[in-house]
Parts: C-alpha cells; structure tokens; sequence
C-alpha cells in the first residue's frame, strides 16, 4: 500500500487521498506521445504535398489496401446489407433512432434570436450548420460501428449538406457493418480509408476528395495527433486521447460491479486509464481482487490487463466532498457514479465528459445504443468543453440591423469609445454615419 499523498487540487480545497494502486511514471508517457507528433508531422506533409499518391502509398503500408477506388460505390455499399443477418440491421437501425432522437430534442433547445434592444437596435443569431464535415469510425483492432451513429446522425441533424465518412479496412475489406451503419446513418460519401490518411485525406484534401470544413470521431493515439495538427486548417470534435473511464462508488455496490466496469473500458486500449474512486477502503481492496479474477476468463484481459496494470488506479477518499474534488481534478472522460446517492455528484461535480448515475447503467449504454453520444473529451479536456453532439456542427453566428435614428445614437457612444482607444479609422465608421443622419444642416454635411 502506498503512502498517502494529497490530492492535486485547489489549496482552499485541500484534501488528503490515498492511492492503493497508482499508473505508469507520466515521463514514458510523454516520450511516446513526441514519437506520434513526428510521425503524424511526416504524415500530413505527404499528404498535403502529394494528394492521392501519398495517401494511396500510406493505406498500401499500414492497412495493405488498395482498391481502385477508397470511396466505395452504391453496389458495393449494397453488397455489404447483404452480408448481414435481418437481427444486426434492426440492431444498428435501434440504436440510430434512439441517437437521432435524443439528437433532434438537443437541436430542438438551439433557437434562433432577433429581439430589440435598444429603439431602432435589433441584434439576433442564427443557428448555421457547418457544411461538410468528415466523419472518421474506428477499425482497427474493434470494428467501431457506434462511432457512425454518433458522428454521421448527428450531423444529419443538425443539418450538415455534406458528410462523408471513412474507416478503416477491417481483415482486408471494408467492414460491412460499419458500412451500412454509415449508409443508414445518412452519408453523403462512404471511403474505406484508415489512419492519419484517413483524417489527412478529408481535411487536406486531394485530387478525388474535397476536403471538408471539419473532421469528428474518435480514433487511436495517431488519429488524435493527427486532428491536433489539423485543428485551424479545419475545426475539430475535441482534442481526444485514450478512453478514460472514472468509477465513484461506495460500499453499497458490488465490487464485480465495479471490475467489470473498469476492464469494459480498459479493453479499449493498453493505455487506457481505469480508475476507481471510493470512499471506502473496503470496496477498494474486493474491487482489485475481483479484477484479478475476471481478467483470468475476459477474451480481451491482454489489452485489459495491460492497461489495469500501467494506467489503473485505485483512490480512497473520507466523503462525498472529497471524492467531487479529486474527481473534478481528474475531469475524466467517463464517470459512472455507484453510491448511494448518485445525484449528489450530478448536482455538486462539474468536470467530466458524462455521467453514468447509478449501478444499473453503465458507459456500454451511452457507448452503444441509449442515445447519449460517446465522443467525449479525454485529457483534462472536460474542464472547459463538452462532448460531440448537435451543437457542435452548428455556428451560433450573430447579426445586427439599426435604424437612421438610432445610429445617430449609438454612433455618438462608439465615436468617443473609439477616441479612448486611439482607433481613428473606427471612430470615422461612427462619425460619418453621426454626421449623415444627423440633424445637421445638409450644407454642414462632409461628402
């Protein structure tokens, strides 16, 4: 067991916590992380100076795929409706209704505004979605078909003209149910093209793809670097890293509970971090036994394991209090609370991507089918932003239409604001229209 250490968290909110199991040392992370940024530099250079000829050369390096074509035709997305049984089609249909629905209630909330301010003042905005965006679906070592409902739905949605999306092949082929989940999603264009070069191609552009205004989806720690690098040239989701999962519990749940739903995240990948957060030590001692256990029967307790073993932590606080301070401080991507009272978390934390209250759900739902999206942000990133969702596709953009009247008025303010700030060219914008449509003799009036 380890010394106590204190938790890293405001001074005026200073806690003592105690770490029974702790991750890897956060200076091999960083070394690894500065690998992936160079790689991912190389990468997008090519790209960007070579078009099709470098992406085709990285799909045939790193995926061995190389169609005469990436995007996929209207026959060869039907060929792949065919490869699926009736159950997997209403499964993937299922679950894309119930992110379109939750999705079109969010759209619902963003109303346009034009109210008058001051007489003759009427200021609004408009709610304008973006218009293309690249949507990219995991497909790696697990076939991520969720990542289309989540990205390609809400986009529909919010209403994007132009969406395309990409995966990776999948043992050599496109994966036919992360197609069809595409096409019944609403895409515009189906690639089957993995990896920094599918993220590069969509947002560089080349010779047989436009690229697009903005690039979402989750990915491996390449596609994250490679969204970083591009975020300016074309908006981005979020900044995103491993998956994360936080669980808060205390000792009314079962620590099999708690197990299975640290290892159901950490399969994701062996960097990702699995942490357990409790006010009971107790529960925290059961909980790493029984991972112990169930890593003995999981299929996927390779990754699992590994990611237990270098990113896992276990944490115990004395209170409710204690454990909302070091878990904001965490500000995790997923945080399923187990307590007893699992709306004091809703109501008192504030840093976290979302929230899973209660023992009977869990990240699996909102990852796969209830209808909450699941690109989320990683990193710390919850502590100033939320997740994809309607909203992210659409700009909030502002207006203003004035009267003769009142620019008169509101020219008079802004010409001796703009002399307090010595912009002279700002202070003519208001005085010209001072001196046009004011009441001064028409003699009096400069040209």
């Amino acid at each position: 067991m380890q010394n106590s250490v204190s938790a890293p968290v405001a001074e005026e909110n200073f806690v003592m916590a105690r770490w029974l199991k702790n991750g890897i040392d956060p200076d091999l992370k960083q070394k690894a992380d500065a690998q992936v940024r160079r790689t991912v530099e190389e990468i997008l250079e090519g790209i960007d100076a070579r078009g099709d000829a470098a992406v085709r050369e990285l799909s045939e390096r790193f995926d061995k795929w190389s169609p005469e074509s990436f995007r996929l035709t209207r026959a060869e997305i039907d060929a792949c409706y065919e490869e699926l049984d009736a159950q997997a089609i209403s499964d993937i249909k299922f679950a894309q209704e119930q992110v379109r629905n939750f999705a079109q209630i969010q759209r619902d909330a963003l109303k346009d505004v034009e109210v008058e301010t001051l007489p003759g003042v009427t200021l609004g905005h408009k709610n304008v979605p973006v218009n293309s965006v690249g949507c990219y679906v995991p497909g790696g070592k697990y076939p991520l078909i969720a990542s289309a409902h989540m990205s390609v739905v809400t986009a529909r949605v919010a209403g994007v003209p132009r969406i395309i999306a990409t995966a990776p092949p999948f043992n050599g082929r496109p994966h036919p149910a992360i197609v069809v989940a595409m096409d019944l999603a609403g895409a515009h264009e189906i690639y089957t093209l993995g990896g920094v070069q599918g993220i590069g191609a969509m947002a560089i552009g080349t010779e047989t793809i436009a690229p697009v205004d903005m690039i979402v989806g989750p990915g491996n720690a390449f596609v994250a670097e490679a969204k970083r690098q591009l975020f300016g040239r074309v908006g981005i989701d979020l900044f995103a890293g491993p998956t994360e999962t936080l669980i808060i519990a205390d000792e009314s749940v079962d620590e099999d509970f708690c197990a299975a739903d640290l290892l159901g995240q950490a399969e994701h990948g062996p960097n990702s971090p699995a942490i357990l957060l409790t006010n009971s030590e107790d529960l925290a001692v059961r909980t790493m036994d029984a991972v112990k256990r169930q890593l003995e029967w999981l299929p996927t307790a390779e990754v699992a394991g590994k990611a237990w073993e270098d990113y896992g932590q276990v944490i115990v606080c004395e209170s409710y209090e204690e454990m909302v301070q070091v878990a904001d401080d965490i500000a995790s991507e997923h945080v399923q609370v187990m307590t007893r009272d699992p709306d004091y978390f809703l109501h008192n934390m504030t840093n976290y991507g979302a929230l899973f209250l209660g023992q009977e759900t869990n990240v699996s739902y909102g990852d796969k089918v209830i209808g909450t999206n699941h690109t989320l942000p990683t990193m710390k990133a919850a502590r100033y932003t939320g997740g994809l969702w309607v909203g992210k596709f659409i700009k909030t953009c502002t207006y203003q239409r004035v009267t003769r009247e009142a620019s008169v008025m509101v020219g008079e303010y802004c010409s001796r604001l703009c002399a307090l700030e010595g912009f002279a060219g700002h202070k003519e914008q208001a005085d010209i229209r001072v001196r046009r449509y004011g009441q001064q003799p028409a003699e009096k009036q400069p040209a």
